[in-house]
């Protein structure tokens, strides 16, 4: 699909975009004080492509801040799915739900929400929910865009080990998911990040760019109320009214 005029402005001016997210989330910060805790569980966060762990350094400290236990990736720049990546995901998810007692919640940004989306099909009992950020999964099992994000991963393909056409992501997981979206995004294809709604499978749009969406406040919000939803009570996100602003309506062809 062509990258549209609108979309390569979209994608110019992503850097300026997502610093005034860091600004926004500076002035919020007295309204997310309010945020919603939940039970204490392991939360594995994963990196967007070509970025590392510092990438996600905000959003891991605001969940270390409500009581959970968080750690990134550590392997470094992410390049794709290279053979190191697809053997350890696996052993570090298992490894986190044995030393936390039980299954964890997996926050991924851009491709690494593909990873998690993953994750939730290789090891479902060791992943309690799934939350992915401007991920285009969509995309997965079929032909690529022309958008930013796919030429660049399309430069890091010699690197990778798991072929492009390995299966869908779009259908239902076996753990609860909410797959965030943005209209705003100018790194990937928006439509690309949303999934089949379901029981425990939703989509939920903000007003954030791509590479902002990691200190958006409602996007810090969003994923602090769903790490708070227990287990077995698992239900769709509503905003709260004094943020609601900040959420995008559904598509009207959803």
């Amino acid at each position: 699909m062509p990258w549209s005029p609108d979309r390569r402005l979209l994608a110019a001016t992503e850097p300026v975009r997502a610093a005034a997210s860091a600004g926004a989330l500076a002035l919020a910060y007295p309204l997310l004080r309010g945020a919603p805790r939940g039970e204490p569980h392991g939360v594995l966060v994963l990196p967007g492509l070509l970025a590392s762990d510092a990438s996600t350094m905000t959003l891991r400290r605001w969940l270390r801040g409500l009581g959970y236990p968080v750690v990134g990736w550590e392997l470094g720049r992410n390049r794709g799915p290279t053979k190191e990546v697809t053997d350890e995901l696996p052993r570090l998810v298992r490894r986190l739900a044995d030393q936390h007692g039980g299954p964890v919640s997996i926050v991924g940004q851009s491709l690494g929400g593909i990873y998690a989306r993953r994750l939730a099909l290789r090891v479902p009992g060791q992943v309690r929910q799934v939350i992915s950020l401007g991920s285009p999964f969509g995309l997965s099992g079929g032909p690529a865009d022309d958008s930013p994000g796919a030429r660049a991963y399309a430069r890091q393909r010699h690197l990778q080990a798991v072929p492009r056409g390995r299966g869908g992501l779009g259908d239902g997981l076996p753990v609860p998911s909410t797959a965030v979206w943005s209209r705003w995004d100018g790194v990937v294809d928006w439509r690309a990040c949303r999934q089949a709604s379901g029981p425990t499978a939703e989509n939920v749009g903000v007003l954030a760019s791509h590479l902002g969406m990691g200190h958006d406040p409602a996007v810090l919000w969003l994923v602090a109320d769903r790490l708070a939803q227990t287990r077995e009570g698992w239900q769709p996100f509503r905003p709260p009214a004094r943020l609601r602003a900040l959420y995008a309506a559904e598509p009207d062809d959803a």
